[in-house]
């Protein structure tokens, strides 16, 4: 469909500005030609960015895109957000119209890109994936949108590190599809609007409290993803066996999805670790004693804590005598980032129960003292 502008004549767009009277142009040939080329020019050049950063963003998910799922009805988990996902579908299927804008939040891997593939599949169009650190400028962000078809799905990972010069451009075009652009500058400066075809935005986040009012509040659908549980996660293993060949009783999936840390992501990576093992050391097939095994030699007890997360624990208990101690001192410690133990570790670590935030500090719980074998 041809796109409608007004106030000038042009082909193109970008959000760069541009003084014309610093060239020996006059303000029709700078509007039609010149500006065209490097909007051209522009969109060449993040295109073939984008090829490159998606290129090695696909070799390391595609091992993971296999076992995703492709329909609602095959996705495990998130029970609640599930029956309202396929209301929110259905009504909008009956409409005929786009989708109204999603939002997806809460811990990594626990399903945010594969709910939007699926929700694309389910409404059988195309679906247009970036991340908020890929849109450095409103031309980037005008690229994709001038070229989505209509109710098609532009899905957002990461969108709270968007750039903010990138979300007011994103704006008017989540509430009117409509570009507002401003070209040129001081007293030759002129604005246009660009007509959009309808789409639906679905933004992914892991950090909700980092985005700006205005943009939250633009989401018409906004949804938390909770951690799963051990028998939700014992399902994801049991079809991601079959998706993947791999021979696995119940016992043993169960197993391992105990020791995945309430998140789907983990319990994939640990079946094909799991099943390296069991081709090694036995006969292909993974029973309850052979994943135990595994799990073991991959340093992962009982609750799913590693390597790290026993550390910062056995520092807390036998450096600090259980607490309480601030973050930077038990960053120091662990010889880690402060910012990895608040966001990987210490998340996980504070829903088992074992350590808990004080004004004065981390404190190691009773229970840490019993899962570590050591006395309080």
């Amino acid at each position: 469909m041809k796109k409608k502008t007004t106030g000038t004549k042009q082909k193109s767009f970008t959000s760069s500005t541009y003084n014309p009277e610093e060239h020996n142009y006059n303000d029709e040939d700078f509007y039609d030609e010149d500006f065209s080329n490097d909007f051209a020019d522009e969109q060449k050049t993040f295109n073939q960015k984008n090829l490159e950063e998606n290129s090695l963003q696909d070799n390391l998910e595609k091992m993971d895109e296999s076992v995703r799922p492709r329909r609602l009805s095959e996705f495990v988990g998130q029970g609640e957000l599930r029956k309202n996902l396929q209301v929110y579908l259905d009504a909008t299927k009956k409409r005929g119209k786009a989708m109204d804008h999603l939002l997806f939040y809460g811990n990594p891997g626990l399903g945010k890109t594969t709910l939007a593939h699926i929700i694309a599949s389910e409404l059988g169009v195309n679906i247009v994936s970036t991340s908020g650190p890929a849109l450095m400028r409103g031309g980037d962000l005008a690229s994709i949108l001038s070229n989505l078809q209509p109710n098609d799905v532009f899905f957002i990972d990461e969108i709270h590190r968007m750039p903010m010069q990138v979300e007011e451009v994103l704006y008017p075009a989540m509430e009117d599809f409509k570009l507002d652009l401003v070209i040129g500058q001081g007293p030759a400066a002129k604005t246009i609007k660009i007509d959009l075809e309808p789409f639906t935005l679905v933004g992914a986040t892991t950090r909700l409290g980092l985005l700006s009012a205005p943009l939250r509040d633009r989401f018409g659908i906004i949804s938390r993803l909770e951690f799963y549980t051990p028998d939700e996660l014992s399902q994801v293993v049991l079809r991601a066996g079959k998706i993947l060949n791999v021979s696995i009783n119940k016992q043993a999936a169960l197993e391992i999805g105990k020791r995945s840390r309430g998140t789907p992501r983990i319990a994939n990576r640990l079946l094909r670790r799991v099943r390296d093992f069991a081709s090694v050391y036995g006969e292909g097939h993974i029973d309850e004693e052979q994943a135990k095994n595994a799990l073991s030699r991959l340093d992962v007890d009982e609750l799913g804590l590693d390597e790290m997360d026993r550390k910062i624990l056995t520092i807390l208990i036998e450096h600090y005598d259980g607490g309480p101690v601030g973050l930077k001192t038990l960053a120091v410690a662990c010889s880690e980032e402060m910012r990895t133990i608040e966001e990987i570790y210490e998340p996980y670590l504070i829903q088992c129960g074992l350590i808990k935030r004080t004004p004065q500090g981390r404190v190691v719980t009773a229970r840490a003292y019993k899962h570590m074998g050591l006395l309080g």
